[in-house]
């Protein structure tokens, strides 16, 4: 059964090719076979970093970079946010566990060995999570494809490595800003509004983006959060 975004794509006017050439793009890729919902995903993906990249830069929240959160913003949208999250947990529980067993138990060895060693811990983890997890129909575990699993899963070397280089503290908060950020970009990329106007205007979409992009790069101000810290010295 076509989905509602395909039945808007194939009764949309494509214009003038020469003023609509993403247009034409996209309904060749349609039906070369292309799935509607991923020629969404990669329009509005550039969107969702750019969110991103406004909460960095005019909001003063950190998290792993833009690509950490992009990418779980990904992962929510397939999985779904309560399995999402949960996973996200699981992960950044077994990282940190193991990580602090490993320098209990005073065993020196290589970093990349070292995350190797991690990354293995976490996998086991997940999947006796995602194992556990099929005995609780509501979850839906059953569809879950390699790649939302395998995303989360890369996280927890983003997070022991700022462990490592840092403290379990800053890996935290990082952590959480991380999730907020994903959380967000979450709902954006899943309003049925946001998805319509993508799909339907894909070059005001792109464009519009380079635009805030260039915008927002030449934005030198303070942050809200360091309104926030320095308030007190701003008021005098």
């Amino acid at each position: 059964t076509p989905s509602m975004l395909q039945e808007l794509l194939l009764s949309q006017n494509l214009g003038d090719p020469i003023f609509s050439p993403l247009k034409y793009a996209i309904r060749a890729a349609f039906y070369s076979g292309v799935s509607v919902d991923t020629i969404v995903l990669l329009l509005l993906l550039p969107a969702v970093t750019l969110f991103i990249a406004a909460f960095r830069h005019l909001i003063g929240l950190r998290g792993f970079g833009i690509f950490l959160p992009a990418c779980l913003s990904v992962v929510f949208l397939a999985i779904g946010p309560v399995l999402g999250i949960g996973l996200f947990l699981v992960i950044i529980l077994a990282s940190t566990f193991f990580r602090t067993v490993l320098r209990r138990l005073r065993i020196k060895i290589a970093y990349l060995p070292r995350m190797s060693l991690i990354l293995w811990a976490v996998t086991l983890c997940v999947f006796a999570a995602l194992f556990g997890a099929t005995y609780i129909s509501t979850l839906g575990i059953s569809g879950i494809s390699i790649f939302p699993v395998l995303i989360l899963i890369l996280l927890a070397e983003e997070f022991t490595r700022v462990q490592l280089g840092k403290s379990v503290d800053v890996a935290m908060t990082l952590t959480t800003e991380t999730l907020v950020l994903a959380l967000v970009s979450w709902g954006v990329l899943a309003l049925p509004q946001v998805q319509k106007f993508a799909l339907l205007n894909p070059e005001t979409t792109l464009l519009g983006v380079l635009a805030l992009d260039l915008f927002l790069g030449r934005y030198t101000g303070l942050r809200l959060a360091e309104l926030w810290r320095f308030r007190k010295l701003l008021r005098k």
